[in-house]
């Protein structure tokens, strides 16, 4: 099947906004198997639009079409389908009601122009959005099947995940029960992760199992994607493969599926009635905001502790600030782990300090990150160091420091070597 995106809005096109609706929806669409063959952006104009739809309707087999359905003068996407397939605009009762219901819950009063997202193709299939007043629709131009989507990312994704991607399966042909496991792994680098997993597919001769990764440093994905004719045939083909992923990727795999890295840490002191407080330097509260803010943190995390300055810190701890001067090392930052739990009263305590040095050249630019976990059992420590820009280093901290206490709370080695770190 040749699949089409087209996004459109001249903000779009002139790069005021990044076009990251494109990516995600490249990227879901691969990961059913269903590849795009082309990307187009145009701008607000009718019949530069218009030449587009016409374009698409004669070479692809299904287009989505990303924007221009809002009430806006400048939301062209119901009126041009229209023109395109040659039938009429006509308000459609039944989605003007959901709008009216939409404002009413919300105690808003619905604007005039917003009827206008109301009016569709007389021969348009809705496509439903419980989350916004966009009405999304399907209908056929030239030999296509054109699916109107939202420009809203929260709304398009919805709609692309829930009404979309299932139609396009039965269009395709393809077996419909598709299954997308998620592996989510940090420490090892893309090409490391390639090699290990080298031949699992081999595990289903049939070739219904794809391996693919997405890399968004810190951490890579490594999906599997899974045909079959139904979901037990599915995780029947899927068990002898995700376990040889699990043991070839041990223990540098931080989560699977929809879970986050983050997420498993809050999961593991919940479970066990534990408490956390962290102090940072450099990642400027990263490592408590990527934790603070989750269902349940409420009853886990305690408080984050945020300095530059090491004798700030000590005075905020109540160290004598000549125990922590000097270097950084990994002694300090036990006995920073040791003080903010006793401060805290907390069941754990995460102690990330870091030092960064400057160099001319990108690669001169380091940092060496010192971490300790503190808890009633003892207290474990570890020193990492890590090259690159600054932004790497941050991330490779907050990711490091994370990983370390997941590692701790699922009693993993917590000195265990990632690929990012240097001698």
């Amino acid at each position: 099947m040749r699949i089409e995106i087209i996004c459109t809005g001249d903000e779009v096109l002139t790069g005021k906004i990044v076009n990251t609706n494109f990516s995600y929806m490249a990227q879901k669409l691969e990961d059913f198997g269903l590849s795009v063959t082309w990307g187009t952006i145009v701008g607000d104009d009718r019949e530069e639009l218009l030449a587009a739809f016409r374009l698409s309707g004669e070479r692809a087999d299904a287009v989505i079409v990303n924007g221009g359905l809002g009430p806006t003068v400048d939301d062209l996407s119901q009126e041009i389908a229209a023109r395109a397939a040659g039938v009429e605009l006509v308000l459609n009762q039944d989605w003007l009601q959901r709008m009216e219901d939409f404002f009413r819950r919300r105690n808003r009063v619905m604007s005039e122009n917003n009827k206008k997202q109301a009016m569709l193709p007389s021969i348009a299939e809705i496509l439903d959005n419980p989350i916004g007043t966009a009405c999304g629709f399907a209908l056929d131009i030239g030999k296509a099947r054109f699916f109107f989507t939202p420009g809203v990312p929260r709304e398009l994704r919805r709609m692309l995940e829930e009404q979309i991607i299932p139609r396009l399966l039965a269009r395709s042909g393809a077996p419909t029960a598709i299954h997308l496991k998620r592996f989510h792994s940090y420490g090892l680098g893309e090409s490391h992760v390639d090699q290990l997993l080298a031949g699992v597919e081999e595990l289903v001769p049939d070739g219904s199992v794809k391996l693919g990764f997405r890399t968004h440093y810190p951490q890579i994905e490594t999906k599997l994607t899974v045909r079959g004719a139904e979901m037990a045939d599915i995780e029947r083909k899927l068990a002898p493969v995700q376990a040889e992923v699990r043991r070839r990727l041990g223990n540098f795999i931080i989560a699977e599926d929809d879970e986050t890295l983050e997420g498993v840490v809050l999961a593991a002191l919940a479970a066990r009635q534990g408490s956390l407080a962290v102090v940072e330097t450099f990642t400027g509260g990263q490592i408590a905001g990527r934790i603070a803010h989750l269902p349940g943190a409420e009853k886990v995390f305690r408080r984050g502790f945020v300095a530059r300055d090491p004798a700030e810190l000590a005075a905020t701890l109540g160290l004598d600030g000549g125990l922590i001067a000097g270097e950084i090392s990994r002694e300090i930052a036990e006995t920073v782990a040791r003080a903010v739990r006793a401060e805290t009263g907390a069941s754990h305590a995460l102690a990330v300090l870091v030092e960064v040095d400057d160099g001319p050249d990108r690669m001169d630019f380091g940092g060496s990150i010192h971490l300790a976990i503190a808890a009633e059992d003892g207290i474990e420590s570890r020193r990492s160091r890590i090259y690159g820009g600054r932004d790497w280093v941050r991330l490779g901290a907050v990711e490091l420091a994370l990983d370390c206490l997941r590692r701790y709370l699922q009693n993993l080695p917590v000195t265990e070597r990632t690929d990012f770190e240097r001698v």
